[in-house]
């Protein structure tokens, strides 16, 4: 993926929308986690939506950015399993709605890309400004 000025701000605004979501209309992060993990899927779905505020930060900020941004990767693997639970929870539903839920699966990739891309232009930022 291009490197650009605007693409860390890109994905801390995706990161806190994403995250703002999560305490706005929960309901739909809920059905998604999986029942394998403990405790309520609400405490899961909130502390998801607390880890994408704060990595959203993170990348926002140009001294934290390659941390966060390495996070970030991180946890767009670690939300798959809830994409999968996903695709195949709506197996039965329409077409569309299946379509879409199994069209996610493959955007995990860019997105952890993504996130790999702002950290090594994050180190890349440090090491021409002289810091490391």
């Amino acid at each position: 993926m291009p490197r650009s000025e605007r693409s860390p701000l890109l994905l801390a605004g995706l990161l806190a929308g994403m995250g703002a979501a999560h305490f706005a209309v929960p309901r739909p992060f809920d059905a998604i986690v999986p029942r394998t993990l403990p405790g309520s899927p609400r405490a899961w779905t909130y502390a998801s939506g607390v880890a994408e505020l704060a990595l959203a930060a993170g990348v926002a900020v140009p001294r934290t950015r390659k941390t966060a941004a390495l996070a970030t990767a991180a946890l767009f693997v670690g939300v798959f399993p809830a994409n999968v639970k996903m695709a195949w929870d709506w197996r039965h539903r329409p077409a569309p709605l299946k379509a879409a839920a199994v069209a996610r699966l493959p955007f995990q990739v860019p997105l952890v890309m993504w996130a790999r891309s702002v950290a090594d232009g994050a180190r890349t930022a440090n090491i021409t400004e002289g810091r490391s």
